[in-house]
């Protein structure tokens, strides 16, 4: 079983910044794909951007430019840092590592 954690989900102004961090752990056999997604109340999870274990990157189209993924894999963890903060990017992100394990997400709220 692989452990997944998001942090650094919180409350933010319009126009700020926040960098989101997803640590796996626990039986972890090899560097696999991490992406990160977001769902807002009453919507379906939305896909915002993936890492290979190369650093291969891929955004959606709405997501490129603001957001950007990263990865340390000695640390086992992907980030997300996310500049120009709007009140629609107000949603609980996730991530993922490979296609089975999943966080249980952290908090991001953008309100004046």
């Amino acid at each position: 079983q692989v452990h997944v954690v998001e942090s650094g989900g919180g409350l933010v102004q319009p126009g700020g910044s926040l960098r989101l961090s997803c640590a796996a752990s626990g039986a972890i056999r090899s560097i696999e794909a991490m992406g990160w997604y977001r769902q807002a109340p009453g919507n379906a999870r939305e896909f915002i951007a993936e890492i290979t274990q190369s650093g291969f990157t891929n955004y959606a189209d709405s997501m490129r430019g603001r957001f950007t993924i990263s990865r340390d894999n000695a640390k086992m963890t992907a980030y997300l840092q996310m500049n120009n903060l709007k009140s629609e990017d107000t949603a609980v992100y996730f991530c993922r590592w490979g296609n089975d394990f999943w966080g249980q997400g952290t908090q991001v709220t953008v309100s004046s």
